[in-house]
């Protein structure tokens, strides 16, 4: 009679055992929290306790608990935290399959339930096991720009997370301490070793350093987009936008053009766009590019950083403070918040909304120069919004109005 799965001798690999898994597990203890943290930083980013328009997850309740504004400075921080959070995501993929691996004759191990504390375990491990190719799939497919989810990406992996990290917590609170047992004593015995292995052909030590060498490479061919010279060469798997930006002053990354957000060039055109700016009172003022570019210029030096994982250099930018166009609808003193809405037509975050922090700061600019070169049309010519430390989605390119006030 054939063994089956269920039959403990239907797993040969000399490789399973306890000190395997053990070790696989505590990287990944380590390296899951630090996924988990910045991902909630991510989240926080996007300031979804601003307005409705920012926030993707209505719903969230309690799961919004630690959320905060947001700060401008260091100004690198968003291009720091989220290419931390995807680069690490994406080299940690073969350690979790190597663990899943590890661990996957008890998936088939008969009876499914022994007790009411061995299903509960088992309901854990479903989700542990559910959540987290849940997270890694669609965490990759966004980095990628292949939006193939059954809605959107936010909600699905900020909810996902909360599932995953809840089964992953109660997993590692019931065996970190024998995880940290095996790693130290080097008798390998238990349910994950085979009753009859294989000759071995490589060691445990030797399976580590394969898996070690995959996550390297994971990492080598990814974290190059946060980085700036030869090693954004190196990104190979890092998304790099939808059309070639091509070079000179406007030649940086982008993900977004002005042909996919249906911008309409007539629209754009200088004696055509206008800026509408709302402030104190319904007080309006309209003004042409030219018109702004008579009003006092000033410059930054600012990243672009988004949830993909990928960031420029500081680009210099050079426009309109948003404090001073506050103050040209009424609001001298400390600025509100506001809303900025864009002339783009498909796709999320054609009105964002940014705290009255974000707009205060003397290098929160509405742009309409790059590096010494009107901006392009891909880089929202006639005018974008530049924020320091702000998701690349919410620097809102084609602004059409910006209305000032409690979002």
């Amino acid at each position: 009679m054939r063994d089956t799965p269920a039959s403990p001798s239907f797993w040969r690999s000399p490789l399973r055992g306890p000190w395997l898994t053990s070790v696989l597990g505590l990287v990944l203890l380590v390296g899951i929290t630090a996924l988990f943290v910045t991902g909630l930083v991510s989240y926080a980013a996007y300031n979804p306790g601003l307005a409705p328009v920012n926030d993707k997850t209505p719903d969230k309740g309690i799961l919004g608990f630690y959320l905060f504004a947001w700060p401008t400075d260091p100004h690198w921080l968003y291009r720091l935290t989220q290419g931390v959070h995807v680069t690490l995501g994406i080299a940690l993929i073969p350690v979790l399959l190597a663990k899943l691996w590890s661990v996957v004759p008890k998936l088939f191990a008969l009876p499914p339930a022994r007790s009411l504390t061995h299903a509960l375990e088992r309901v854990s491990l479903l989700l542990l096991v559910g959540g987290g190719l849940f997270e890694f799939v669609t965490g990759v497919m966004n980095v990628q720009l292949d939006y193939l989810f059954p809605g959107s990406f936010y909600p699905l992996h900020f909810y996902g997370a909360w599932v995953f990290f809840a089964a992953f917590v109660a997993h590692a609170v019931l065996k970190v301490p024998a995880a940290v047992r095996n790693v130290r004593r080097a008798r390998e015995e238990g349910e994950l070793v085979a009753p009859r292995p294989d000759p071995p052909t490589v060691s445990r030590r030797g399976a580590l350093w394969f898996v070690g060498g995959g996550s390297l490479l994971l990492f080598g061919t990814t974290a190059g987009q946060s980085f700036d010279g030869p090693l954004r060469r190196t990104a190979l798997l890092a998304p790099h936008g939808g059309a070639d930006p091509g070079t000179g002053p406007n030649g940086f990354q982008i993900n977004k053009t002005a042909a996919y957000a249906g911008i309409d060039r007539a629209e754009t055109a200088e004696d055509a766009w206008r800026l509408v700016v709302v402030g104190r009172s319904g007080r309006t003022v309209r003004l042409s590019r030219i018109e702004l570019s008579q009003l006092p210029l000033h410059s930054s030096a600012l990243p672009i950083a988004c949830v993909e994982g990928w960031s420029t250099s500081d680009q210099w930018w050079r426009g309109v403070r948003l404090r001073d166009l506050a103050a040209l609808v009424g609001h001298d003193g400390d600025p509100p918040d506001v809303l900025v809405e864009s002339l783009q037509r498909r796709g999320a975050f054609r009105h964002a909304a940014l705290r009255a922090n974000q707009v205060a700061d003397p290098r929160s600019l509405l742009a309409l120069y790059v590096n010494g070169e009107a901006l392009s049309a891909d880089h929202g010519y006639p005018a974008r919004v530049i924020v320091p430390a702000a998701p690349g989605v919410l620097n809102t390119k084609w602004v059409a109005r910006l209305t000032f006030g409690k979002v």
